[in-house]
């Protein structure tokens, strides 16, 4: 996507503030040896600066008020919205939570959990949340930062002393937050996925990184993984003697009231309640059974959860559970580390999406001018959005069951509307043409800063 500054005048203003909250150190140009590929033609060391290391004990991302919702966010309109993607089978099942102010607007299922053995979904339902289980990652390695159990800053191979990469200092190098933002320095995204979708053993796929060919020293560039982002559960491991999902439900599941939730293949067919995976057929929706290959991944990708669940975990991240996630945890945790352009070329992204970065186990966007706090999942049959928007106070996560692209468009609708911003038709329904012509033609398309909540749904 190419930079307009014309068009975006407040970009600079945006371009600074990135800045300030990005606390870069550049101590040392000492050169890193790193193995390029070896296909490639010889290219010099790159210089070595200290990467961008997380801060312990920030209050807040930025000083600013709590501004209220725009005038007309109507909970009961994204509800009938949510409804009617499942009409016709567009998608089979889905499930959406809406937290602000610390209330549960929201919290409902909608469809039905298998079109062969049809039952509702409801707010109990379970879905597979994919990579939305990330930011749980990072939330429990900042608990035990807080403990004092680790550091940001703590070396890898201090706590897996069988990690390698294919450089012996850039081995030595990587620390906890590289892991968690994707800084490893690994020059492929999604390293060695294939041979988890192959149903290979994730201790045997870790070793290979140790001939995976490096882009740059650990902290200083970004690629999205799952098996060296997983790492980070045998850190939690060494660190506590706990393994890890035995950890999360314990210091984020249990005290939050996350009673559903579960992580791993078994957690989710044991639930009393959860919806299948669908694929699409020449017939329709056919269900399958989960996969179990990322569920071998729980950091990355192993988190169950339903709706309700959900809303209590949007409730803590947007810093409504300082008992369990305090408010400097959480301003660590939501800090971007890492810019990441390439998350602004798709789809809604690629209107609304000024600035990408990742922060630890999360996205941090620049929406039109709004910080969004952004995560999303995608595994066979399985798709999920999450975003919080702190200028707001507002939290959103929608689930789905089935490979469907279609329900993406109902979470910027809603934080269109929860900042007032001109209207855009992201949703193909008839409920989001209705929602979408009421909004032109009685909604300023500039947020006047009042506005008068319709929450007129509860969780069941």
């Amino acid at each position: 996507m190419k930079d307009n500054s014309n068009s975006r005048p407040a970009r600079s203003i945006r371009i600074g503030l990135l800045g300030l909250l990005l606390p870069l150190t550049l101590s040392s140009t000492a050169q890193t040896p790193i193995r390029w590929n070896q296909t490639a033609s010889v290219a010099p060391a790159p210089q070595y600066r200290s990467p961008a290391q997380p801060q312990a004990y920030r209050t807040s991302l930025a000083s600013q008020r709590v501004m209220p919702l725009a005038q007309g966010f109507d909970v009961a309109a994204f509800e009938n919205m949510a409804n009617s993607l499942t009409v016709g089978e567009r998608v089979p099942g889905l499930a959406m939570a809406i937290v602000q102010n610390g209330r549960v607007l929201s919290a409902r299922g909608y469809g039905v959990t298998d079109v062969t053995e049809p039952q509702l979904v409801d707010s109990h339902t379970v879905f597979r949340l994919a990579s939305l289980s990330k930011a749980f990652a990072g939330t429990m390695t900042g608990l035990l930062v807080n403990d004092g159990s680790l550091r940001w800053d703590s070396k890898v191979t201090d706590y897996v002393p069988d990690f390698q990469l294919s450089d012996p200092l850039a081995t030595q190098r990587v620390t906890v937050a590289d892991l968690l933002s994707h800084r490893v320095g690994l020059h492929a995204h999604n390293a060695f996925d294939r041979d988890i979708e192959s149903n290979a053993d994730y201790y045997g796929v870790s070793r290979k990184l140790a001939s995976a060919p490096l882009d740059c020293a650990p902290g200083q560039c970004y690629a999205y993984q799952n098996v060296a982002f997983s790492l980070i559960g045998d850190v939690v491991f060494a660190a506590t003697g706990s393994f890890y999902d035995q950890a999360v439900d314990r210091r984020i599941f249990k005290p939050l009231g996350m009673n559903d939730a579960s992580i791993g293949l078994t957690g989710i067919e044991s639930s009393p309640r959860w919806a299948r995976p669908h694929v699409r057929s020449r017939n329709g929706w056919v269900s399958l059974m989960p996969k179990p290959t990322y569920y071998k991944l729980p950091p990355a990708a192993g988190v169950n959860a339903s709706a309700s669940d959900m809303a209590q975990w949007l409730i803590a991240q947007t810093g409504h559970r300082p008992d369990v996630l305090p408010a400097p945890l959480l301003a660590t945790l939501h800090a971007p580390l890492i810019s990441t352009p390439g998350e602004m070329r798709a789809g809604w992204r690629r209107e609304r999406v000024y600035s990408a970065s990742y922060a630890l186990g999360w996205r941090v966007f620049d929406y039109a001018g709004h910080q969004v706090v952004f995560h999303a999942g995608a595994v066979q049959g399985y798709r999920g959005l999450v975003a919080l928007v702190p200028e707001r106070d507002l939290g959103i996560a929608i689930l789905w069951n089935s490979d469907s692209s279609v329900p993406s468009g109902l979470l910027p609708t809603i934080l269109d509307r929860a900042m007032g911003l001109p209207a855009q038709q992201w949703l193909d329904t008839p409920i989001g043409n209705d929602l979408l012509m009421a909004e032109s033609a009685d909604t300023p398309a500039n947020d006047s800063g009042s506005s008068s909540t319709k929450a007129s749904a509860s969780p069941k």
